[in-house]
């Protein structure tokens, strides 16, 4: 059935009741309680008059903590790909194939598989370019956070045909290469899954977003999708946002905003025998089409799916906060009593007796205050109510509980840091048992990242065409003419690997690169290659001159051996000089191992001497 803006938005509107049956609130209006919780705003709407509301944010303190570990170490992406040998003759042959590149060559002057090994290497430094300009890390930081509080994190990734890239498809300049890819985290109350039951994204039938925009750039986008200007008039401004509660402040809009949902539907379009097939898209509003059926021309949904807790035969994952508000809830009323005892406790309730004293009691510390009467009627004129003892084990019973909920979340003291550093090498044993459970959510956190670096390598490879690619290697950087058409087939994967994410794994790399420099295994500059990045103020210069000394050393020290080698035997000196260069070098690396022994071996008696 051919789509349209009726039955998009009533497909939408279906799947949302489905949502807004999972859990005792739906997926909507917990997300919107736990952030509240998350961020601290924890008596929301409770009428408690004016008493002091006290807080203990444990859930703040555990989700920063998790989000922190998952997303602290530095991660980078290796693409393989399917029947491509990768062994030591294949890469040596694409470190030739690699340099020809570099020096303006053409991949056609090598085989299909040292250019299939080639390409996958151009893409694994490739990726952390394009990291760098989609601020990659801080929206995977976002999507982990929204996966905390919400229970799932979507990452989506576009083709945005407006980038400017900076690049020409011709010597001359003139003709500039425009598109590249586009990404973003979604939130999802915003997302709508074909088949909610089904946890696997690629396998879904169809996938609906829905995005709330000005409708002015609506029409804009829509004329520029060639969508006659009779229909463009129908996309108007509404108040659709019942079903897109992203947020507290999200459905909280002015009314003059003037802005429209868009509904965009993803799905997989088969060819007659159900072979093959292409990813498809519509786009439109309630009331007309923003863009008629357009091929994505790739072969992956653009979609990243990152959940915190799985749930069976469920395509939406679940939030630790929303089964830790109850304990939250609990320990901000204790200690709000606490603390209210306290103050009742050391500024009791006054009671006055309003027929013996006639003037305002202002409270203040040495006020005068006139009593008309008798002494009793001094002793009776004003009182104080004694308030309420509290068990002196209630204290004691609060801090558990809050203590108990960081430990039973994973946040205990060792994995937070809150323990004395006595044994460095102890500390750092107890700290990553600490992190062990967690290791289910680093697991489901780095398929996240090799999905996303999948789907980034499909638009590549099928968006791109011929295109210079900017390479990040070290310190330098180079372009690269990259065909992507040649590689369109190819089966790609994507492994991650991960870094040191913290100051105790820093830790025991020095340590341990000290104790190799110490017994003479590596040498200087092998130190300082391998020493973190950030502990050395320009490390790769001071590597460069390490090298650059050792080379006038040696070259110092042929001198040295020539001028010797010239006054002890002159006929053999002008046989030296008649040889070819590579004569020569034979020559002399003989000399300098043999004046290498010789100096051992006087070494040698004057030690025993």
């Amino acid at each position: 059935m051919k789509n349209n803006p009726s039955s998009v938005a009533a497909t939408f509107t279906k799947i949302t009741e489905f949502m807004n049956g999972i859990g005792r609130k739906g997926i909507g209006l917990q997300s919107t309680i736990n952030e509240r919780f998350f961020i601290g705003d924890q008596w929301y709407g409770a009428r408690v008059g004016n008493r002091p509301l006290v807080r203990r944010n444990i859930i703040k303190r555990i989700g920063e903590y998790k989000i922190a570990t998952l997303t602290a170490a530095p991660i980078a992406v290796n693409y393989s790909a399917d029947g491509v040998p990768n062994n030591a003759v294949m890469r040596k042959k694409e470190d030739t194939a690699k340099e020809t590149l570099i020096n303006g060559g053409d991949m056609g002057a090598f085989s299909e598989q040292v250019n299939s090994v080639l390409a996958m290497d151009i893409l694994t430094n490739y990726f952390s370019t394009t990291a760098e300009r989609l601020k990659f890390a801080d929206k995977c930081e976002q999507a982990v956070r929204s996966a905390y509080i919400t229970g799932t994190g979507i990452a989506y990734t576009w083709w945005d045909s407006t980038i400017k890239t900076g690049l020409y498809a011709d010597e001359g300049k003139t003709t500039p290469i425009k598109g590249d890819i586009g990404f973003e985290i979604l939130d999802v109350e915003n997302v709508r899954f074909g088949d909610p039951n089904n946890e696997d994204i690629q396998t879904q039938p169809y996938i609906i977003v829905a995005q709330r925009r000005f409708y002015k750039d609506v029409r804009r986008e829509a004329r520029r999708n060639g969508i006659p200007e009779d229909v463009i008039q129908n996309i108007v401004p509404d108040l659709n946002i019942e079903q897109m509660t992203e947020g507290e402040y999200g459905i909280d809009e002015l009314t003059d905003t003037k802005r429209v949902t868009v509904y965009t539907k993803f799905w997989k379009d088969y060819n007659e025998d159900g072979t093959d097939y292409v990813i498809k898209a519509y786009r439109c509003t309630m009331a007309a089409p923003v863009r008629e059926e357009w091929d994505l021309g790739i072969k992956l949904y653009p979609f990243a799916k990152f959940v915190w807790e799985r749930r069976r035969c469920c395509a939406y994952g679940d939030s630790e906060i929303t089964h830790i508000i109850p304990n939250q809830i609990a320990i901000n009323r204790a200690y709000t009593a606490l603390v209210w005892q306290q103050m009742i406790t050391g500024l009791p309730i006054t009671v006055i007796n309003g027929d013996i004293v006639t003037q305002d009691i202002m409270g203040e510390p040495g006020e005068i205050i006139k009593v008309f009467g008798a002494s009793e009627d001094v002793r009776n004129a004003i009182g104080f109510v004694q308030p309420p003892v509290f068990a002196p084990q209630m204290q004691n019973v609060v801090a558990s509980l809050a203590n108990d909920t960081l430990m039973d979340s994973g946040a205990t003291d060792a994995a937070l840091g809150q323990v004395r550093p006595d044994n460095a090498a102890a500390l750092i044993q107890v700290r990553e048992a600490a992190l062990q459970p967690t290791q289910v959510y680093r697991n489901r956190y780095y398929s996240f990242i090799e999905d996303i670096a999948r789907i980034w390598a499909d638009f590549w490879l099928n968006k791109y065409g011929t295109r210079p690619l900017k390479i990040n290697d070290g310190d330098d950087s180079y372009y690269v003419v990259f065909d992507a058409d040649k590689f369109k087939n190819l089966i790609i994967n994507a492994k991650i690997d991960v870094g040191a994410s913290t100051i105790w794994d820093t830790a025991v790399v020095v340590s341990t690169l000290d104790s190799l420099l110490g017994a003479g295994i590596i040498t200087p500059e092998q130190y300082l290659e391998r020493m973190p990045n950030g502990m050395i103020p320009n490390k790769s210069g001071l590597v460069s001159e390490m090298k650059n000394q050792a080379e006038m050393r040696e070259q110092t020290s042929d001198s040295a051996i020539l001028s010797q080698f010239a006054e002890q035997n002159p006929e053999l000196y002008e046989q030296y000089m008649a040889m070819s260069p590579e004569e020569r070098q034979t020559m002399l690396q003989s000399a300098t191992q043999r004046a290498g022994i010789n100096n051992g071996s006087e070494q040698n008696i004057q030690q025993r001497d």
